[in-house]
């Protein structure tokens, strides 16, 4: 997905001594969708222990509690402007975090992973296909997976009734996901139209930079950037692949060139005076912006005749014009390959920036459902949320599913003296024998509990 990708630089400075313009380049191969996994940290396990000290031989528990696992976290970052690392590099772990100990020790916190993003990445679960992030601006961050919770130590446990408490809890995992990574080029002018039409010699011809250019169509397939710096500002400009009628159903290159049309604010319109019908062309892009959607129609545009070098544009030329100036519409005609019109095209581009600058930013994260982000809240005396049993195939078992539960008891570590009660205690609160029972499960039956299984012996394990 996304094309195959090794980095090819060049940078080139276009100065002009009596406006102080100057435009640097970077020309690369562009990576713009890309499958990455991502799995946080587990949180460490409490500690079962006891104080023993030559004159406190009975000090009691001081387990002390583990440390949260580490995050995965995804952040927007400038001067990147494409998804090409992550061609070779689609595996991202964070640290463990450290157990508990005892002298009411905690253990340490694992390392967070930070993982830098283009602006404009949107962030897709890639098994739903969900909407998870959109990142926009410089500097925001979205934590992809969270570290596992540290699991509590003994001390945590002690209460008036339970001087002594022989457990502790084990660590959470931390979450694994798989990401779908999708980037929607940001950029200040976005040079559309037909495939070979000339789009890509034109930002050579403003830039120096050396796309690669062929007498046939789709010649480009991935955008080409340049960073156009005028006084104090940057100019990011984007040769985007061309599209052809139908485009908005996904013909040709289809999506691949609207969606990164998407986030230009405005746009050059690159017409072939070469071609037969120059205003029928220009429409037909038009009419897919129409139909896409997105509000392109509404972007401020400039009209470019490219070609003026070949014989017989004369007329075309002159019918582009006619019909801009009808429009109220802003026409150049140019050459890229002899370089007439490209100043005045450079010139224009930078007033059309100045008149139409870059909004505020806003940072767009996409809401996550509460129950995403972990256990569910329940407000105190209120009557615990209810289990689910679902019978499985063989007709013999039964799972139990709670997402409390299962997280409460993945957290037992049945090992320790202690641990059976304390899991008793837990079905026991939230009546899993009674609905297990009223789900047709018998004694001897299988019963599973996350990744704890046990035999379902009623009145023997419950009560």
């Amino acid at each position: 997905m996304g094309g195959s990708c090794c980095w090819s630089l060049l940078f080139f400075i276009h100065t002009n001594p009596s406006d102080s313009k100057f435009l640097v380049v970077l020309s690369l191969k562009f990576v713009d969708l890309v499958r990455i996994a991502v799995k946080a940290g587990r949180g460490g396990n409490g500690s079962l222990s006891f104080r023993r000290e030559k004159f406190l031989p009975k000090g009691g528990p001081d387990g002390g509690d583990g440390g949260k696992g580490g995050d995965v976290v995804l952040e927007a970052m400038g001067g990147i402007v494409t998804l090409a690392d992550f061609e070779y590099n689609k595996k991202f772990q964070a640290g463990h975090a450290e157990h508990g100990r005892g002298s009411m020790q905690m253990g340490a916190n694992g390392e967070d992973v930070s993982i830098p993003l283009p602006c404009g990445t949107l962030v897709r679960d890639a098994e739903t296909g969900e909407l998870i992030a959109d990142l926009v601006e410089v500097g925001q961050r979205f934590v992809a997976a969270k570290g596992g919770r540290g699991g509590k130590g003994n001390a945590h446990f002690t209460s008036s009734v339970r001087r002594a408490p022989r457990f502790a809890e084990k660590g959470d995992a931390g979450e694994e996901k798989t990401l779908l990574l999708e980037l929607k080029l940001i950029a200040d002018v976005g040079l559309v139209g037909f495939p070979n039409a000339g789009k890509s010699s034109i930002l050579a011809a403003i830039s120096g930079a050396k796309p690669k250019i062929a007498g046939y169509p789709f010649t480009t397939l991935s955008p080409n950037l340049g960073v156009l710096a005028v006084d104090d500002q940057q100019i990011v400009i984007a040769d985007v692949p061309g599209l052809i009628e139908g485009a908005h159903d996904n013909k040709g290159l289809g999506h691949h060139f609207l969606r990164h049309v998407e986030r230009t604010r405005l746009l050059v319109h690159v017409v072939d005076l070469s071609e037969e019908d120059v205003m029928e062309n220009w429409e037909v892009v038009r009419r897919e912006f129409e139909a896409y959607g997105a509000d392109l129609l509404a972007r401020p545009y400039l009209v470019v005749g490219n070609k003026t070098d070949l014989p017989g544009t004369e007329e075309n030329a002159g019918v582009l014009e006619r019909e801009m100036a009808k429009r109220g519409q802003r026409c150049l005609l140019t050459s890229a390959k002899d370089g007439s019109g490209v100043q005045r095209l450079i010139d224009e581009i930078v007033e059309m920036v100045r008149v139409h600058p870059r909004p505020a930013g806003t940072t767009s994260l996409t809401e996550v459902p509460r129950e995403a982000l972990g256990e569910l809240p329940r407000l105190r005396g209120t009557t615990p949320l209810p289990v689910r049993i679902v019978r499985l195939t063989d007709g013999r078992s039964f799972r139990v599913e709670h997402a409390n539960l299962e997280k409460t008891v993945g957290r037992i570590d049945f090992d320790q003296d202690d641990a059976l009660m304390k899991f008793a205690r837990v079905l026991k609160r939230l009546k899993v024998e009674e609905a297990l029972e009223n789900a047709g499960a018998a004694e001897g039956d299988r019963v599973y509990i996350g990744e704890v299984e046990f035999d379902f012996l009623p009145d023997k394990i419950i009560r």
